[in-house]
């Protein structure tokens, strides 16, 4: 069964009823447990930025193709999380033993959840006492790195899923409002609106680090573009 397709690639996910399913689904907890599989997935991103930016993969530097790896899982995680939140009032189990995921490039990665608690849950626990800890300790980032990259994930999520569905945006931004108001996300951005407290290292994929800067990044104020 896929869940929440209509909102866009990074919320649709399907669901697993069994523990494992079959190949080529794999557990996503291979990515922390193995250092080996992650060093892999930096090095595909690393490889796609550069072939993106016309340069080898050599001239882009490891940490900035190990954070744009760490944004992405992190949205792919919290997108469907808001959306079932959100929609169904409904907090989905998110330990990273559960998760399944197939390792493609270029977008939303296909994701498998186990099926979805009744209502209720908390979604700042199951993700602050689950998957994202788990996987920050896994990339040789800062931590003011890795946090706002959670940070963005979260109002990245709330801003698709209010413009697929509007009738969603009051919702969305109350269930994001009280997730970035509590740590560690608090310290990791400026509300209204919404400005992370640093930079993803994106713009640096460019040639000569001059690529285009995020609307949520703090460098748009630092450079005079916010």
């Amino acid at each position: 069964m896929t869940l929440f397709a209509a909102l866009g690639p990074f919320f649709s996910v399907e669901q697993h009823a069994a523990p494992t399913p079959k190949p080529p689904w794999h557990r996503l907890s291979e990515l922390v447990d193995d250092p080996a599989i992650l060093a892999d997935r930096i090095a595909h991103t690393r490889a796609y930025l550069g072939t993106a930016s016309g340069q080898p993969a050599e001239a882009i530097e490891v940490r900035v193709a190990a954070s744009v790896t760490h944004l992405g899982l992190v949205a792919r995680i919290i997108s469907p999380a808001l959306a079932a939140v959100v929609l169904e009032d409904r907090v989905p189990d998110l330990a990273l033993d559960h998760l399944h995921w197939q390792p493609v490039l270029g977008g939303a990665f296909p994701l498998s959840l186990p099926p979805i608690p009744p209502a209720g849950g908390d979604l700042h626990r199951e993700l602050f006492d689950g998957p994202l800890p788990a996987i920050a300790q896994a990339f040789e980032l800062s931590d003011h790195i890795l946090t706002g990259n959670v940070a963005s994930a979260v109002n990245g999520a709330a801003t698709a899923l209010s413009n697929a569905d509007p009738t969603l945006a009051t919702r969305a931004h109350t269930v994001t409002t009280d997730l970035l108001a509590l740590p560690p996300l608090r310290d990791a951005h400026t509300p209204d609106p919404f400005r992370r407290r640093s930079c993803c290292l994106i713009y640096r994929a460019a040639p000569n680090h001059k690529g285009p800067l995020c609307g949520d990044c703090v460098l748009t104020t630092a450079h005079g573009k916010g």
